[in-house]
């Protein structure tokens, strides 16, 4: 049997993020991923170390890689498009679910247990709201970026993604806030001094 299910993940660099807004750098989807993976770990590592946490951090940066995986079936719909109201949100999860199943469906059946837990994962986990905190924090350092050089197109995307973060229960969110993000608008001079 030959299995698609690697081959559709390698996808993920054929799809452009942030589609309805003007980009000076185009972001894809595995550019994304990685870089929630490495936010999710640290978040994780974070909140372990400062705050008494007991995530498991190697489990949300693999739960992230595959966090978009859908995406490779449906695309990726933009924010303001997906929740846009209740029925267009709950279309969007109806055929997300579809796909992720579709993937599933393309391991031979002795891998599918293995991979099934980070492709359709359990949501109520500590691990998944993590990812999910990572995710928002990666379109936050997407909009840092733009308007570092300039670009006043996320200004309000800017605003609303920072005062999600900031409403947030972990503690490991407000330290990479502050400790972290102010870098993301420095030119490589200023990081390398």
């Amino acid at each position: 049997m030959i299995s698609k299910f690697f081959a559709f993940l390698d996808r993920m660099k054929l799809i452009d993020r942030w589609a309805l807004m003007r980009n000076t750098t185009v972001e894809d989807v595995a550019q994304h991923t990685m870089q929630v993976s490495i936010i999710a770990h640290a978040l994780c590592v974070i909140e372990n170390t400062f705050y008494g946490g007991k995530l498991d951090a190697e489990k949300a940066a693999v739960l992230a890689l595959y966090h978009e995986s859908a995406e490779v079936v449906t695309g990726d719909l933009p924010t303001p498009v997906k929740y846009y109201d209740d029925d267009i949100n709950r279309a969007y999860k109806n055929i997300e679910h579809r796909a992720e199943q579709k993937l599933i469906d393309t391991l031979p059946k002795e891998l599918a247990g293995a991979f099934t837990p980070f492709v359709k994962p359990d949501k109520s986990s500590a691990e998944y709201k993590i990812v999910k905190r990572a995710d928002k924090m990666s379109a936050l350092i997407k909009c840092v970026e733009e308007l570092a050089v300039g670009n006043k197109e996320f200004e309000k995307a800017y605003e609303s993604t920072r005062k999600s973060l900031e409403e947030v229960p972990e503690k490991s969110v407000k330290y990479f806030l502050e400790t972290f993000i102010p870098a993301y608008s420095m030119s490589l001079d200023y990081l390398l001094d």
